[in-house]
């Protein structure tokens, strides 16, 4: 049995080796450590995920109106844009109809002008009945005059008439006295004469008094039945401004109707400026599948427009990512089809919601909430959708729901920005 002995250089060589390997071994697992860690920070301060999809608005094509399409002016997935003609639906059953509502107010106006004239005719009348009323006031006044004045004839022909009457009197007992004076002469034939003739002179003024005071009381009576002529005549006039007052019509139940038929102008006119659609904004058609002559029912979307103003990256993150993303900071976005191109973005918001888990939670049912009895080991963290703005210039490359990767430059990129 032959026993090799290793001389002490070949051991200690062995021994150098061995400590070279395991520090190298050493320093690649320290390095490791410290690039898995420098990796962790950098995706701890830098968020990234592969699920995210390129996401714009989109708003859905439908008529106001409907009637068949005259003119389809755009195709399939063809950018347009804003103010460029659409398609056009059968303009002229709404022609007709404006034109008929217009018609219509210009048909009520003349009817308006027509019942001015005839509401101006019948004001006339109530100035005439008025005019009419005044007259029957004067008259009524004059008549009024009349019956005082008669009033005072009357009393004066009656004091005529006492008047008359104490001179009779005084003349015929001045004659009783004399003529038995005559038969003693004591009076002459004369003097007897002179009172006769009084006496007879007395008498007819006294007759003649009495004939006036029946003359002006009959002129009072005259006068008397004038004045309730006038009274009724006034009256009557009253009556015919109160009836000419109530046959005055007002223009409110036709002036009122001008708001309807202006209110269905601007209805037919809304109709008649719906039937050319144009695109609102910068978009771009997409799932377009009808033809120039189909019918289009108002209300029934045709195609979609997608609002190529502003693009946006939905990117998901999780749970864990979302303290270190916050609105403001800048964000990288990749899109698969040109992975080598960079769209520069900025975070506009974070998700405060998603639709819980009825794994977790069991279903929210009425009653009471059903409950799952089983128990995941495995617990998946939620993920958050974070909405970044593209603000790169659109191009022809972005589509609507394209997969993306999305990194988020972290809290440095805020602290840029501001």
């Amino acid at each position: 049995m032959n026993i090799e002995i290793s001389p002490p250089a070949t051991q200690a060589a062995e021994r150098r080796r061995l400590y070279l390997s395991r520090a190298i071994s050493s320093l690649i697992i320290l390095l490791a450590l410290i690039t898995g860690l420098l990796v962790l920070r950098q995706v701890a301060e830098d968020p990234r995920t592969d699920d995210a999809e390129i996401f714009a608005n989109y708003i859905g094509i439908a008529p106001l109106v409907s009637g068949p399409i005259t003119r389809l002016n755009v195709v399939d997935n063809q950018l347009v844009k804003e103010g460029a003609p659409l398609f056009e639906i059968d303009d002229r059953p709404y022609a007709y109809a404006l034109a008929r509502a217009k018609s219509d107010r210009q048909a009520l106006a003349g009817e308006i002008g027509d019942e001015r004239r005839i509401i101006a005719g019948k004001v006339s009348g109530v100035d005439v009945a008025k005019s009419a009323a005044l007259s029957s006031e004067a008259n009524l006044s004059h008549a009024a005059a009349s019956v005082d004045q008669a009033k005072a004839a009357v009393a004066n022909a009656k004091a005529a008439v006492e008047l008359a009457d104490a001179e009779l009197a005084y003349a015929t007992n001045n004659l009783h006295r004399l003529e038995p004076l005559l038969a003693k002469q004591f009076v002459t034939v004369d003097q007897v004469d002179q009172a006769r003739t009084l006496e007879a002179t007395r008498s007819q003024a006294a007759h003649e008094a009495r004939s006036q005071l029946e003359l002006v009381q009959a002129s009072l009576v005259a006068a008397e039945a004038q004045f309730k002529q006038g009274q009724a005549g006034l009256l009557q006039s009253n009556q015919q401004i109160t009836q000419a007052t109530h046959n005055v019509t007002t223009l409110d139940p036709l002036t009122g109707q001008l708001s309807g038929r202006d209110a269905a102008i601007d209805n037919a006119q809304y109709n008649y400026d719906n039937c050319k659609i144009v695109a609102p904004f910068d978009a771009r058609v997409t799932n377009l599948t009808l033809s120039q002559g189909a019918y289009a029912n108002a209300g029934q979307q045709i195609f979609t427009l997608i609002d190529t103003r502003v693009w946006w990256a939905i990117a998901n993150f999780r749970e864990t990512q979302l303290q270190h993303i916050h609105p403001g900071m800048e964000a990288d976005v990749y899109v698969l089809s040109r992975p080598d191109v960079r769209f520069k973005g900025v975070v506009d918001s974070v998700g405060f919601g998603v639709t819980p888990d009825a794994d977790l939670i069991g279903r929210l049912t009425p009653g009471l909430p059903d409950v799952q009895r089983t128990l995941n080991w495995v617990h998946l963290a939620s993920r958050f959708p974070v909405r970044v703005r593209i603000e790169s210039q659109p191009n022809e490359i972005f589509r609507l729901g394209e997969s993306a990767v999305v990194v988020v430059r972290g809290q440095r990129s805020l602290i840029a920005r501001r």
